[in-house]
């Protein structure tokens, strides 16, 4: 685990993202949000494709989790929730 961690921690550093990542090695936060899944169709010990947009508050205002591995939310829904949890544009 600790190799893929330093990789994300690499990339974080090298591409300047201005937020945070969360890099879950204990897998913890996946199994605390329900998105953990221990044996599926597709994966085994793997979190489903899931986005939390989380509030100054710590409120969660959405979020999406896959049905699989393959089903992940649009650029243009992604940007236009951030846009509306955050007021931004």
């Amino acid at each position: 685990m600790a190799q893929r961690s330093e990789k994300v921690r690499r990339y974080i550093e090298d591409s300047g993202l201005p937020f945070n990542i969360l890099v879950d090695d204990s897998r913890d936060t996946v199994k605390a949000y329900g998105v953990w899944h221990p044996v599926g169709f597709d994966a085994w010990n793997i979190a489903r494709p899931a986005l939390f947009l989380i509030d100054r508050q710590g409120i969660i205002r959405y979020s999406f989790v896959a049905s699989s591995q393959f089903e992940f939310p649009s650029h243009d829904e992604i940007v236009r929730e951030i846009a509306q949890v955050y007021g931004i544009g």
